[in-house]
């Protein structure tokens, strides 16, 4: 009895180490007495026991976060900006036999290629192109990591922490030019409105009609309002026949 239970124990560990199933997202880097042989996969697969053994590989896209890092731009700021990296194993067999762990070494990478681009860039370079920065970093990092069977498909500047002095100058400084395009703004106004003013003066000098009928217009807005006092003048042509009588006279 004792014989049996050792028998099916033995057998269960020799199917187990010799009977793999991978999922579809998977491959398995088979190596026979420590040498590499190929890559497997996915669904069953069967290795020799105790000469043949496999390292699982996950193929899916991986979120990588890169830790903030203190970065000086050109202009000698200094500043904390994190990223993430999207990056996925596209040849098992490299990233295996060619790095010890390619998610640590790809890791370490993004952070020394993070502070070394960054620093390339002055300050409103960072703030205003970040989608120039993130191609950049892209290209680094796949350009470097291709030799491990690594693909960087994308970079993301995540998030860019300015110290408190920095923030409080940027802040004075959009107020500033928020109040100079609103004094621009006014000046326009008031260029404008001399420029129409000066059209509608040579308007009414052109035509003594007009000059009169905008006269009776605005005694008519006046004496809308009943708590002024209207002076009534009259016109210069109604006035100029006696004058001239009495310069005869």
């Amino acid at each position: 009895m004792e014989f049996m239970i050792a028998v099916i124990v033995i057998g269960g560990i020799l199917l187990s180490s010799m009977v793999k199933i991978l999922n579809d997202w998977e491959r398995g880097v088979v190596l026979r007495l420590g040498k590499a042989i190929g890559v497997r996969g996915p669904g069953l697969i069967l290795l020799i026991p105790f000469i043949e053994r496999m390292i699982k590989i996950d193929t899916r896209t991986i979120a990588m976060d890169v830790q903030p890092q203190d970065v000086i731009t050109k202009d000698n700021v200094s500043m904390q900006v994190n990223a993430v990296v999207y990056f996925k194993v596209v040849s098992p067999l490299e990233a295996i036999t060619r790095i010890e762990d390619y998610y640590f070494a790809t890791g370490q990478l993004a952070q020394t290629t993070l502070r070394s681009v960054m620093g390339q860039y002055h300050l409103d370079d960072v703030l205003e192109h970040r989608d120039k920065i993130n191609a950049a970093l892209q290209a680094i990092l796949d350009k470097h990591t291709e030799a491990w069977g690594i693909k960087v498909t994308m970079v993301e500047v995540k998030q860019i922490d300015l110290p408190k002095e920095m923030q409080r100058a940027m802040a004075r400084e959009a107020e500033a030019e928020r109040e100079r395009r609103a004094k621009v703004i006014s000046a326009d106004g008031e260029v404008q409105r001399a420029q129409k003013l000066q059209e509608a003066s040579n308007t009414l000098a052109g035509s003594p009609s007009a000059l009169q009928l905008a006269y009776m217009q605005t005694l008519t807005e006046i004496a809308g309002d009943k708590t002024n006092t209207i002076i009534f003048p009259l016109p210069l042509d109604m006035v100029k026949p006696f004058l001239d009588l009495n310069n005869k006279n």
